[in-house]
């Protein structure tokens, strides 16, 4: 839930209505309600300190109907279908890292920040037990490179006006915690293979297992004992006599550096 003083203090801090109400994951006519009378009084953003309290009481003079004033997130109610699958996750990679892979994987169009709240305000016990450090096994040098793709955000090419999403291909060595980062417009197959020749030429080296997500681009089915690598992969990592051995399927656990 949203305080409405959070609106105002977000506000007079100098963000617009826009940016506020997508980093409240409140809608944009909530907020112009809200502001209305402070705008009609005269108030404007970056004016003389205000506290919590002078909000508050501000705004209880604004709307003396108003008995809570706290905003159900209208979100909520669609990160709660995902309840299960945060629970898995948290503890194992960060917050914003489950977001990612909500809106990336299950089209999930909350803020980050109305995410954060959910998070706090209906899973305590599993955030507070995330922040636990847990050993893992260590990786011996050139045994292991853990891979994956992350979404980076959209680019406008400056020659043709065109928006892309760019993505980064991240490998990862987990005993040295050396990364390699390559930003790519495309997902297929060739910028897969290219993205892995670059990395190899970049460390100097190939190690010995690949341990990839289960991308369309690396395993076409995914299986505990017996995944089938996609055709291309599999002759990249002959080629360079490695064995591909990809995490399961939601289970970040099992490549947790590149995570």
């Amino acid at each position: 839930m949203v305080d409405i003083t959070e609106i105002y203090i977000h506000w007079y801090a100098g963000r617009s209505k826009s940016a506020l109400a997508a980093s409240l994951g409140v809608d944009r006519k909530t907020v112009r309600k809200y502001l209305a009378p402070a705008e009609a009084s005269g108030i404007i953003p970056g004016g003389p300190p205000m506290s919590e309290a002078d909000w508050a009481g501000l705004i209880e003079g604004w709307f003396p109907g108003l008995v809570d004033r706290r905003l159900r997130q209208v979100t909520w109610s669609d990160i709660d279908q995902h309840r299960d699958y945060i629970k898995d996750l948290l503890g194992t990679v960060t917050v914003s890292t489950i977001h990612q892979r909500l809106r990336d994987e299950h089209k999930l169009k909350v803020s980050i920040s109305s995410f954060r709240r959910w998070v706090h305000a209906t899973l305590p016990d599993e955030l507070s037990r995330s922040q636990v450090t847990v050993l893992r096994d260590e990786v011996e040098p050139g045994e292991e490179a853990q891979i994956d793709y992350g979404f980076l955000g959209q680019w406008t090419n400056p020659r043709t006006g065109k928006r892309h999403r760019v993505w980064a291909f991240v490998m990862v060595l987990p005993c040295s915690r050396h990364m390699f980062v390559r930003p790519v417009l495309n997902l297929d197959q060739h910028t897969w293979t290219e993205a892995h020749v670059a990395a190899f030429r970049y460390f100097d080296g190939v190690p010995r297992r690949l341990v990839p997500d289960n991308l369309k681009t690396g395993v076409d089915k995914p299986d505990l004992y017996d995944p089938k690598i996609n055709k291309a992969y599999a002759e990249l990592a002959t080629h360079y006599g490695a064995l591909v051995d990809p995490a399961r399927a939601s289970k970040p656990k099992d490549k947790p550096r590149v995570e």
